[in-house]
């Protein structure tokens, strides 16, 4: 008895789906559509029925689909829907193996976040502390950019967290697992001038804790200081919103760019895996390139005799 077709066991499947599992319109017409692409896949590789196909055709049928520039999470939908039907196939059909479990859609890379550069931070942190709020902002901006700070980690932070004389804060990062970060003297400078003018009053124990408390003397919110740090992007003149999460990335980008140790960056941020510091920072290159020319044996141009 000859194989079905790829089109028969395509519309098996799809009855399938509408009349056991009762999926919803758009979710069949979601599978129809993936199953159409690959019986287009066989058609043009002589492929006649699902049984004809393996592995090796699965990962050729998904690169045509990168190709085709379809990003990644719709590559992995379609890949998803594959395997349920060929795991439909070996149900009812008895087919060994899944010649889709193994295949992986191309990963979508991850946007880096935008940053700012060091002459750009200088503007950005040429504050007119002309007012109470504004010696905050300061020390705000002053030390997200210093410390590399999350921004739940800088809204947590109590007064008696940092140490002046050693120049170490401590702070409590996801997962609740601290670490020790170095703070830098215009940072430390920005805070003590903060405290000098920092308002006596609060509302509850933990606002006279807080380092950094709102005109309402209670703890300084997420939003507060996401939005005063943009108000200080538009007064410097940024042709960008400014947030914290921009002055983190400059953190770390700034400090690769300069020690290259990778290692001494990721406890800075507090990143459990390096290879979120890979994603998180970016090295610049030309200045790689000019360390491998000094460098490397190989690379050093041998001078004319």
């Amino acid at each position: 008895m000859a194989a079905p077709t790829m089109e028969q066991s395509a519309t098996q499947f799809i009855d399938y789906l509408r009349d056991v599992r009762q999926l919803s319109r758009h979710t069949l017409s979601n599978y129809q559509r993936d199953l159409v692409s690959l019986q287009r896949y066989c058609e043009d590789h002589g492929k006649g029925s699902a049984e004809q196909l393996v592995e090796a055709d699965i990962r050729t049928w998904v690169s045509q689909l990168h190709r085709r520039g379809l990003a990644g999470s719709s590559i992995q939908r379609s890949l998803s829907a594959v395997r349920s039907f060929f795991n439909y196939l070996s149900r009812v059909q008895g087919r060994p193996r899944n010649p889709a479990t193994s295949v992986q859609a191309p990963r979508r890379p991850r946007k880096l976040p935008k940053t700012l550069d060091a002459d750009q931070v200088s503007r950005y942190l040429s504050f007119d502390e002309d007012s109470v709020i504004a010696r905050r902002d300061r020390a705000i901006a002053e030390l997200f950019y210093s410390s590399g700070l999350r921004l739940a980690e800088l809204v947590a932070v109590d007064i008696n967290d940092i140490d002046p004389h050693s120049k170490l804060l401590t702070v409590t990062g996801k997962g609740n697992k601290t670490r020790t970060v170095p703070v830098g003297s215009m940072a430390l400078q920005a805070i003590e001038r903060w405290l000098q003018v920092r308002p006596d009053n609060t509302a509850d124990e933990d606002g006279a804790a807080a380092l950094f408390t709102s005109s309402r003397g209670q703890r300084i919110s997420v939003r507060s200081v996401q939005a005063r740090l943009k108000v200080q992007g538009r007064k410097s003149g940024m042709l960008q919103d400014v947030h914290p999460h921009m002055l983190r990335h400059s953190f770390a980008s700034h400090m690769l760019e300069s020690s290259g140790d990778l290692r001494a960056v990721q406890e800075l941020l507090g990143h459990a895996n390096i290879s979120t510091t890979q994603v998180y920072t970016h090295l610049d290159f030309q200045h790689l390139a000019k360390v491998y020319d000094a460098a490397h044996p190989r690379a050093k141009r041998r001078k004319r005799d």
